[in-house]
């Protein structure tokens, strides 16, 4: 007993087969799913990416092409692996050695990597993930393509020089499980494909409109190509660009500097049309895109929303910001492995509460004027703008009221909602009345 007891090790590898359909529930959708994507194209170098959703029934498949620099045998293998080991730099949007596997495999049951390497010799590395050969042999394995894969029609966009693409096969998560050939499903691909368009538009809208990187990207889906959304309007006359803060942030070893760029878009009447006005609005419309637009080395990670620093308001929903920070910091902002969620330091949250405050204060300002000369042009004859009324909380019928106030601020139609009340209360004010209005 006089010696030391030696130190046992014990091999607890994880099951591959219960793992891999954990990681199928990491948090993407589709159009996040192909960004993911598009993100491993960016970092090879890609000018060029191209989206293709077919509809084939059970064989619909997704494919995305591009022209970035490609892979040899070692490194596409090492691609496939959870967890590559693989080395980041500063200007790679990859960051966990996860996207191209968890992305792929939240959609379909096989994914194929086909790849070229070399400029004048046409050699091609194949690689598949199948997670039914995972789950059958309960190993970390990939194979040779089966002999039913799509993966050749990958060859055409690999004939003329380097670069990469990527398919998915066996879309489980994205066909009905019944009657997956079905008029329902190809519209489903369809409305999947305009989805992904507009997705890619918005987060990669740097890149296509030559911002980041030295020349524009082309990103086409189903040969359309993906018109950028930049959320702040450059190109209006009546924008308001207020003065930008840079932040420094350091904690522990992750230190870089943060950069706050605010803007107050024009009101409706001062766009330049009444359409560019609908597009700006966004997906999410006025009030639930304003806020905060956080960018990771030129890639939009959150769009909208205030992270908490204070509520959506409809006086301030013409207030955006871009808030953008380098890799360096990616301990600090905590991205999730889909890029759909960030955290905003607490380090970072005191320096950014009174530029925002100051913001929302010309948001609403502009607001107000808007609001103003609706009147002036409606003349003293017209009614006079609906005034807002907050309805009686306490009862049943309150809180009915508020829910639906609260939704229409979010669908920004709190205009409309407040027009249709007093409507309401002159025709119906027994109904009015029993809401609390």
């Amino acid at each position: 007993m006089g010696g030391r007891t030696r130190k046992r090790n014990f091999d607890v590898t994880p099951s591959a087969s219960r793992l891999t359909n954990s990681l199928r529930d990491i948090g993407y959708d589709f159009p996040s799913a192909v960004a993911d994507i598009v993100d491993n194209s960016l970092s090879a170098g890609a000018r060029r990416i191209e989206v293709v959703i077919e509809f084939d029934g059970p064989r619909s498949y997704v494919l995305i092409a591009d022209d970035g620099v490609g892979m040899g045998d070692d490194r596409l293998t090492e691609a496939l692996r959870f967890g590559s080991r693989r080395e980041y730099t500063d200007c790679d949007l990859g960051r966990y050695g996860l996207g191209l596997k968890t992305a792929s495999i939240s959609q379909c049951r096989r994914l194929t990597v086909v790849s070229r390497k070399a400029p004048t010799r046409r050699r091609l590395v194949l690689r598949t993930l199948d997670l039914d050969h995972i789950l059958s042999v309960d190993r970390w394995e990939v194979t040779d393509p089966p002999p039913d894969s799509i993966c050749h029609k990958a060859l055409e966009w690999l004939t003329d020089g380097p670069g990469t693409v990527v398919v998915w096969e066996s879309l489980d998560r994205v066909l009905p499980d019944r009657r997956p050939e079905g008029g329902w499903a190809r519209r489903r691909l369809d409305q999947l494909a305009v989805k992904a368009a507009d997705y890619l538009g918005m987060v990669f809208h740097r890149f296509i409109e030559g911002e980041a990187g030295d020349s524009p990207v082309v990103i086409t889906v189903n040969g359309e190509k993906v018109r950028p959304w930049n959320p702040f309007g450059f190109g209006e006359e009546h924008l308001k660009v207020l003065p930008e803060k840079v932040f420094e942030v350091a904690v522990g070893d992750s230190h870089g500097k943060v950069r706050y760029r605010p803007f107050v878009l024009p009101p409706r009447h001062r766009f330049s049309s009444l359409p560019e006005f609908e597009r700006l609005s966004g997906p999410l419309k006025w009030n639930r895109q304003q806020g905060l637009y956080i960018y990771r080395a030129d890639r939009m990670i959150q769009s909208g929303g205030w992270c908490g620093i204070r509520a959506a308001d409809e006086h301030t929903k013409l207030a955006r910001v871009a808030l953008d920070f380098g890799t360096s910091l990616d301990p600090l902002f905590r991205i999730s492995v889909s890029k759909m969620r960030v955290t905003l330091p607490l380090e970072l949250r005191p320096l950014i509460e009174r530029p925002v405050q100051e913001l929302c204060q010309a948001a609403e300002r502009a607001y107000r004027r808007e609001t103003q000369a609706k009147s002036d042009r409606k003349g003293p004859q017209a009614e006079p703008e609906v005034e807002a009324v907050s309805p009686s909380p306490g009862s049943t019928s309150g809180r009915i009221a508020s829910a639906l106030m609260t939704a229409a601020l979010e669908a920004g139609e709190h205009e409309s909602f407040l027009r249709i009340m007093a409507l309401l209360k002159e025709q119906s004010p027994d109904v009015a009345c029993a809401l609390g209005w």
